[in-house]
């Protein structure tokens, strides 16, 4: 249950039966501190304002008719007309109950809408590099939480698959075949071979015409041609699903909607803008002249959709993506995972698409944009030597780091178990680094940080559950075989529970927001709340049977919920670390 939604249409009810204006906002927050209760509602002051009222004497009036009747034991106005309002323990041991007999923790399944949601996208022919990481776990944390709501996701990979560079890319392969019969196409190879066919575009103008003239044979549809690019497809998206599957994160082959999937549409688009009066010839070119974007000179900024050449470009194709998404596959909201230095771009070609009709106001386009990932010396994240960070070495040095805090904590464990609580922790830590951090900002990547066993980190909450789930082994007794109700007697009980229940709040918020950073905070701060009740409520050595059995069905339910918090970061559990 959303606890807050809740309390906040009941003090909606409230303040419109006080004579407020209908709509006007409750602004229920959770309350910073224990003093203020569990929630506060902010919205009394503003609308007092409006009515020309005492604030503190019409919080009062919303009082008088305000019904919280089991749900708060007791509210009362602070400040300058805050509503503190304080939940009941019936209320929360009502609800504890109810979420720990509920597969689901409790977390209703919201009104299902169609969601693309556009994440990873990386080149081919290239291998991913940490440039790709913010994107792909951001993306996947966000659908795994969507999905979890009973929304139908519609996962799109989508890939720099089309484009002048294959051209060269097919010229080379051809080259190389005639000279020695077959090329390597191992991805490392493919990295070396992209560099030199570009060296050779670049400086022998006979391969370049061969590759101009390949550009066009391509995109004409010729099939020697055609089959040489999927060739290139194939072996870099075999390499990413590699990096996919050791990052547990859930795309698939399956998900990939590359460049390429939209160029047959974007003839028709440029003529269909043309005829709308809204694209125009400029110099060759087609444009369209957008009055929302100034350039210095105070002049509507010109969004080029065809080169002189003939040629399209990266609006055209996010133009015909978005009228894709909404007309093929029926979006409800379309979210896009991409760097922050894309915006701009991404809101130009939206502005075209809203204006020539292709998708709905109804409709969302949201640019969840992400900031850079950073090295200690505050620059873009590189090699010792200044180069880019493959991704498959990342994550390779984040095992063998892993690895060795593993065995300097626990020596005596088998090795095919050290093993597997390596990798786990190591893939936890890298994308828990990046997905507890604010997703706009910048990120300084520390390895030390990202494995340490304090603070907000992955190895804190992965010990934090098998904490929690050692109780259970010492009581020799399962989760699923407790006995009696929850009962609250104590205050760390009730901050605890009450951290608990916020759970459907953190989860439909990520899933509003697209911040995953918001669910990282709440298991944090619900493993503190664990470990405050553990110090001050024995569970083992309960004073009696009832409270033992209430005890442990608290430490279940927050052993659940950090497991189901952490699957919907795409972050697994361990029994024992």
């Amino acid at each position: 249950m959303n606890i807050q939604a809740l309390i906040n249409d009941k003090v909606s009810q409230a303040l419109e039966a006080a004579g407020a204006p209908a709509g006007s906002p409750a602004a229920v927050r959770q309350s910073a501190k224990p003093q203020f209760g569990d929630y506060q509602a902010n919205g009394v002051m503003g609308v007092a304002k409006k009515l020309g009222s005492n604030p503190r004497e019409f919080a009062q009036k919303v009082l008088d008719v305000l019904d919280l009747e089991g749900i708060a034991s007791k509210t009362e106005i602070a400040g300058p007309g805050f509503i503190n309002i304080f939940l009941s323990e019936e209320f929360l041991a009502k609800q504890a109950e109810a979420a720990l007999a509920d597969s689901r923790l409790g977390v209703a399944s919201q009104e299902q809408q169609t969601i693309v949601a556009d994440y990873s996208a990386p080149n081919v022919a290239k291998e991913m590099h940490v440039g790709h990481l913010r994107s792909t776990i951001i993306g996947d944390a966000v659908v795994r939480t969507l999905e979890f709501l009973g929304h139908k996701v519609i996962r799109a990979n989508h890939i720099g698959d089309w484009g002048t560079q294959f051209g060269m890319l097919i010229a080379n392969l051809e080259r190389v075949q005639k000279e020695s019969g077959e090329v390597s196409m191992e991805l490392s190879d493919l990295e070396a071979f992209y560099r030199e066919s570009k060296k050779l575009y670049d400086e022998d103008e006979e391969f370049a015409a061969r590759a101009r003239g390949y550009v066009v044979k391509l995109q004409g549809g010729d099939e020697y041609c055609a089959q040489m690019w999927k060739k290139l497809v194939d072996v870099t998206m075999v390499q990413n699903q590699h990096n996919y599957d050791r990052l547990n994160v859930s795309l698939t082959r399956d998900d990939v909607m590359g460049e390429s999937m939209y160029n047959d549409m974007l003839p028709a688009i440029v003529k269909d803008l043309q005829a709308q009066g809204l694209a125009v010839e400029d110099d060759g070119a087609q444009v369209v002249f957008l009055e929302e974007y100034k350039n210095k000179d105070g002049e509507a900024m010109g969004v080029i959709i065809q080169k002189r050449d003939g040629g399209f470009l990266y609006t055209t194709t996010d133009i015909a993506c978005a009228k894709y998404r909404y007309e093929q596959l029926n979006a409800d909201r379309v979210l896009y995972f991409i760097d922050s230095r894309q915006h701009q771009h991404l809101q130009q070609a939206w502005t075209i698409v809203r204006k020539a009709g292709y998708v709905p106001e109804s409709t969302t386009l949201e640019h969840h944009a992400f900031g850079m990932m950073l090295g200690k010396d505050g620059r873009p994240f590189k090699t010792r030597a200044g180069g880019t960070v493959r991704l498959a070495d990342l994550l390779d040095e984040a095992i063998e780091r892993a690895g060795a805090l593993i065995e300097s904590k626990n020596p005596d464990l088998e090795s095919a178990e050290k093993a597997n609580i390596a990798n786990t922790v190591a893939m936890a830590a890298v994308k828990y680094a990046d997905l507890s951090k604010h997703r706009t900002t910048d990120y300084v990547f520390d390895w030390d940080n990202m494995l340490a066993f304090e603070g907000n980190t992955a190895p804190y909450m992965q010990y934090a559950y098998t904490r929690v789930a050692s109780v259970f082994a010492k009581a020799g007794v399962s989760m699923d075989d407790l006995q009696g109700q929850v009962i609250i007697t104590d205050e760390k009980e009730k901050a605890l529970v009450a951290k608990l229940m916020q759970f459907e709040e953190a989860v439909q918020l990520v899933a509003k927001e697209g911040q995953p950073h918001i669910m990282c905070s709440y298991l944090f701060e619900l493993a503190g709340q664990f470990s405050s009740f553990y110090e001050a409520c024995p569970i083992l050595s309960a004073s009696d049977e009832a409270t033992k059995q209430s005890r442990l069905k608290l430490a279940a339910l927050t052993a659940r919920t950090i497991k189901q918090g952490l699957d919907l970061l795409g972050i697994e559990t361990l029994e024992r670390m």
